[in-house]
């Protein structure tokens, strides 16, 4: 059986971390993963899914990610019941996260031009020459 999934998005909001009886790390995040298409409007419809994470990559998560940053999560769907309570039964279905990939981060680091050690040394930067592959060049 193979119970696989990828997904690449954004974070909702800012990730937290909680700490279970047994001291291990987990948190809950939600990615919001846009889809392939357009609709009728010209926008593309967007999916906010559930997933949690355990361990160290939980404390990672909430050390270096925030709201807004783009990620990509490899695992697998788990879903599970729970009754509220009221006593009714509740269903929910979120990926269970193996690997966590950072691909941006909205950090916003102010540096002053005074602060650069290097703000008085220019570089100049030359553009290289272009060059053609062809066939022959190929090794297959």
């Amino acid at each position: 059986m193979i119970n696989s999934t990828v997904l690449l998005g954004r974070l909702v909001k800012d990730t937290e971390v909680r700490f279970m009886q047994n001291e291990k790390a987990v948190s809950n995040f939600t990615l919001a993963v846009q889809r392939k298409y357009k609709d009728s409007e010209g926008n593309y419809p967007v999916d906010f899914i559930d997933c949690v994470v355990f361990g160290k990559q939980a404390e990672t998560m909430a050390q270096y990610t925030k709201k807004g940053d783009l990620i990509g999560v490899e695992g697998s769907i788990q879903k599970r019941a729970y009754e509220d309570k009221e006593g009714n039964k509740r269903y929910i279905t979120e990926i269970m996260v193996e690997k966590i990939i950072f691909l941006q981060t909205n950090k916003k680091e102010e540096t002053k031009v005074e602060d650069n050690p290097y703000k008085d040394m220019s570089v100049k930067v030359e553009t290289s020459q272009q060059f053609e592959i062809t066939d022959d060049d190929l090794p297959f």
